[in-house]
């Protein structure tokens, strides 16, 4: 049995069974009582290895994945309740479509790329493109869902240009690798499945990814990248 399949086997009996003991006793048979006597005796044996229907499982490995399971469940209870979207008046497409994100990007099922091209408050024209996933975990969207500030590209950001200025800027994120020689244009790989995403609009997106342009009142455009990872964790 290798690794993946073996925590698969030890997930099921964690969830399967409250406490190890319980564990234990299911793999205690009629026959081990009728000749042992002794119930505590018994779960010691199947401990050890010496008895037992089943795979052994260790008390500390039985205990340390019930611990993470528990606590990867209430992190995902704590996240659903506190979802910067939840519960706001979103007056623009734009905002609608980054709340139907924002669940997905803070788990990491979805990795989404945002482009904006607009005026900042000099008037000068900016683009870029903006890791959502990343944003969301260093900065409260709350002012953005709120309709208070709107969102815009920075120069920390993975792709800033300033028009005006002629200011250009790339940042790899945690999240994603620019790469920025291409000669067809900007490349964006992400990281964790090393995919390739293509923001140009007159080229395929890349694999497991779609390019949506986002009809918005907000800026001049708006274009959302999403990218679904198909690596196994």
């Amino acid at each position: 049995m290798d690794r993946e399949e073996g925590l698969k086997a030890l997930d099921n009996i964690v969830t399967q069974f409250n406490a190890y003991e319980d564990f234990l006793d299911s793999q205690i048979t009629t026959v081990d009582l009728y000749y042992l006597e002794d119930e505590t005796l018994a779960r010691q044996l199947v401990e050890l290895g010496y008895r037992g229907t089943g795979e052994r499982v260790k008390r500390e490995d039985f205990e340390a994945r019930k611990a993470a399971i528990e606590i990867a469940r209430l992190a995902e209870r704590a996240q659903q309740k506190t979802l910067t979207s939840a519960g706001k008046d979103l007056q623009d497409n734009f905002l609608t479509a980054l709340a139907m994100r924002e669940e997905d990007n803070r788990s990491g099922k979805l990795s989404s790329v945002i482009f904006i091209r607009d005026r900042n408050s000099h008037g000068q024209e900016i683009s870029g493109y903006i890791d959502y996933a990343h944003r969301l975990k260093t900065e409260d969207f709350e002012v953005y869902f709120t309709g208070k500030k709107r969102l815009l590209p920075r120069p920390t950001d993975i792709s800033f240009y300033n028009w005006d200025a002629d200011i250009a800027v790339c940042n790899s994120s945690p999240n994603y690798q620019v790469i920025a020689d291409n000669p067809e244009g900007l490349l964006f790989r992400y990281k964790r499945d090393r995919k390739i995403l293509n923001v140009d609009p007159k080229a395929q997106p890349g694999d497991n990814s779609t390019r949506i342009p986002i009809l918005t009142e907000l800026y001049i455009q708006a274009v959302i990248f999403d990218h679904i990872s198909r690596r196994k964790t």
